[in-house]
C-alpha cells in the first residue's frame, strides 16, 4: 500500500508541475502558445480549467502524503539499542605514532 502511494503521488506531482508551468502568468508563460484550448473552449473556461485541475492535483499530494506516512513501516531499533550499537562496535581509537594494538595469543 506503501509503494502505491508513492507512486501515485509521484504521479500528481509531475502533473502538477506541468499544470503549473501551463498557467498564464504575468509574463504570459507557456499559456499563450496553448491558443487552441482557448479558442475551443473560451479564454475563461480554460483558465478556470487549470485553476481547478491545479487545486485539486495539490489535494491530492497533500492526501496522498499524509496516507503515505501513516503506511511507512517503523524503524525496529530504538534510539537506545543504536546508541549501544555504535559503542559496542566502534573500534579502540588509534593515536598517530602509536603501535597498533597486537590481537590476543590463541593456546
Amino acid at each position: 500500500m506503501y509503494t502505491l502511494l508513492v507512486v501515485l503521488a509521484v504521479v500528481v506531482s509531475i502533473l502538477l508541475a506541468i499544470i503549473v508551468l501551463v498557467q498564464e502568468s504575468k509574463g504570459g508563460g507557456l499559456a499563450s502558445s496553448v491558443s487552441s484550448a482557448n479558442s475551443v473552449l473560451g479564454v475563461r473556461k480554460t483558465t478556470d480549467f487549470v485553476e481547478k485541475a491545479t487545486w485539486i492535483l495539490a489535494g491530492l499530494l497533500v492526501v496522498f502524503s499524509v496516507c503515505s506516512s501513516f503506511f511507512a513501516t517503523p524503524a525496529t531499533k530504538s534510539a537506545d539499542d543504536i546508541v549501544n550499537d555504535i559503542h559496542t562496535s566502534a573500534p579502540a581509537p588509534q593515536l598517530p605514532g602509536q603501535p597498533a594494538p597486537q590481537p590476543a595469543p590463541a593456546n
